[in-house]
Parts: C-alpha cells; sequence; structure tokens
C-alpha cells in the first residue's frame, strides 16, 4: 500500500527510536483495519518494533481480544473515551509490547448520529510504565479513506509523543 509521505515518516520515526530502546508496540484497531500495523510494517526493521495488531471491529472481537467489558460497551458504545482505554489496556497488557495504541471511531459513509457523528474517533496511547493518552477527534464527514488516514496520522503522532 502507498502510505502518505508524512504517515512514512512518523513510522519510521517510531521504528528508528523503538529499535534503539528496544522498545515494543503493539496496536488495536477497529475503524482503522490494520492500517496502524501496515503503516508501521512499511518500514524495514519494524520486526524489531512490533509485536502484535488486534484488529477488533466487532463489540464480540473487542471483548474477547482485548477484554473490553460488555457493561462498557452497553453504556457508552464502542466509539467512546472509556472503550478506547479498556482497548489500549488489553492490547498492552495481552501482548509483550511496552507500548500500545488503540483507536475506535466511525469512518463512515454511514453509521453516524447526532450523539455520535461520522468523524468521531476515540484514540488512546499508553506506556507500561503507565503513562496514558486519549484524544477525541471530530474530523467530520470527509470521507471514508480521508477519516481512516487522519486517525492513522494522529495515532503514530501518539505514539511518538508519548515515548518522548
Amino acid at each position: 500500500m502507498h502510505f502518505p509521505d508524512e504517515i512514512i515518516a512518523l513510522a519510521q520515526t517510531i521504528v528508528t527510536d523503538f529499535t534503539a530502546k528496544s522498545w515494543m508496540v503493539a496496536t488495536a484497531e477497529s475503524c482503522t483495519g490494520g492500517l496502524i500495523a501496515g503503516a508501521l510494517t512499511e518500514i524495514p526493521g519494524s520486526s524489531a518494533v512490533i509485536d502484535r495488531g488486534f484488529v477488533t471491529y466487532t463489540n464480540t472481537a473487542k471483548m474477547e481480544m482485548l477484554g473490553v467489558q460488555e457493561q462498557t460497551l452497553a453504556q457508552f458504545g464502542a466509539v467512546s473515551k472509556e472503550t478506547a482505554l479498556q482497548m489500549v489496556h488489553g492490547a498492552l497488557f495481552r501482548s509483550r509490547a511496552d507500548f500500545a495504541v488503540a483507536v475506535t471511531g466511525i469512518a463512515g459513509p454511514g453509521g453516524g448520529s447526532a450523539e455520535k457523528p461520522v468523524g468521531l474517533v476515540h484514540l488512546a496511547a499508553k506506556a507500561r510504565s503507565g503513562a496514558l493518552l486519549h484524544h477525541e477527534m471530530r474530523y467530520g464527514d470527509i470521507g471514508r479513506d480521508k477519516v481512516r488516514l487522519a486517525t492513522l496520522q494522529t495515532a503514530l503522532e501518539m505514539l511518538v509523543a508519548l515515548a518522548q
């Protein structure tokens, strides 16, 4: 796949910096469907950095693979801060990674509502040391590909920021 130059540059930074520190990363992806792991693995030498990726598109997958609580999904929905935080926690602790990133959102073109419009994405990044970031992004109804690429870029930026 061809990723934009900005995304490749971020992925290269992560692979270079994490390799130098012997750090590994895990991804937990819903609306990006594996794009974060895909962008990272575009970089030669990424096998030193990528531990594993979880693509959890359904609520059942989020529960089974990442330990997201059914009550969280029922109360807050799949696209929520609470779900993103449980996803990133599950990815970190169901892997050998030092860092994890998780994304859940509505890429469109449908599926949005007044409370949760198309383009709403919750992202979380967490270090095993306990440092944690959460971003709620409202990209708007800019098209599925653009929402997914913007989410990918934000997720990589969060990993870079968390690792500093």
